[in-house]
């Protein structure tokens, strides 16, 4: 049962984009239970897909969308890994699995610089949080922990490691596009039966 948590909520999200194409509001609402659903148990995730890194934070792909209406990730984070600044250009859920991670929005002031806005938020396995260009979409997320990796789940209204999009330098505001792409060169088979 634990392989088809993941293919269950592919089905579901592959339901809900086509009952509600580009309605942002109604997809974020949707998705919302469906991957805290899948965060509250942790007996999915393929091992291949939750290896920490020594230097680098893993962001895996589990499955992207054939029309890219949307992605899910595993992001893994070696211990006190972070990104930079950065934003997203889609709307985004991120689900606490293991471990402990934490959010910083940042807001750009008049000047063109960026400040961090509002408290850090810390996420614990089966919490969620969420990003937008209409609710927010700039941040800096980090591991909670200097001493083990944590895993999170993110799913993402677009296949995000092939969007545009953008780092900060936040005392600057200077702007540096980029592309993700993926740290893992295959994706888990959703549809292999599991040995009884």
């Amino acid at each position: 049962m634990a392989a088809q948590r993941l293919l269950h909520f592919v089905a579901a999200m592959t339901r809900l984009v086509d009952a509600h194409p580009g309605d942002e509001s109604r997809l974020m609402a949707g998705a919302t239970p469906l991957l805290r659903d899948l965060v509250s148990t942790d007996d999915w995730l393929p091992e291949a897909m939750a290896a920490a890194h020594p230097q680098y934070y893993q962001q895996h792909l589990l499955y992207g969308d054939p029309l890219d209406r949307f992605s899910l990730v595993s992001f893994v984070w070696g211990p006190g890994q972070k990104t930079p600044v950065h934003d997203h250009t889609v709307w985004g859920l991120i689900g606490m699995l293991r471990g402990s991670e934490c959010g910083q929005a940042y807001a750009r002031q008049a000047n063109g610089a960026l400040v961090p806005s509002g408290p850090e938020l810390r996420l614990h396995p089966g919490d969620i949080d969420s990003v937008s260009p209409t609710l927010g979409d700039i941040h800096l997320v980090r591991n909670a922990y200097d001493d083990r990796p944590s895993i999170s789940i993110h799913l993402y209204g677009g296949n995000i490691g092939r969007i545009a999009r953008h780092v900060f330098v936040p005392e600057t505001g200077e702007v540096k596009p980029f592309v993700s792409g993926y740290s893992n060169l295959f994706t888990p088979n959703l549809w292999a039966k599991e040995s009884a």
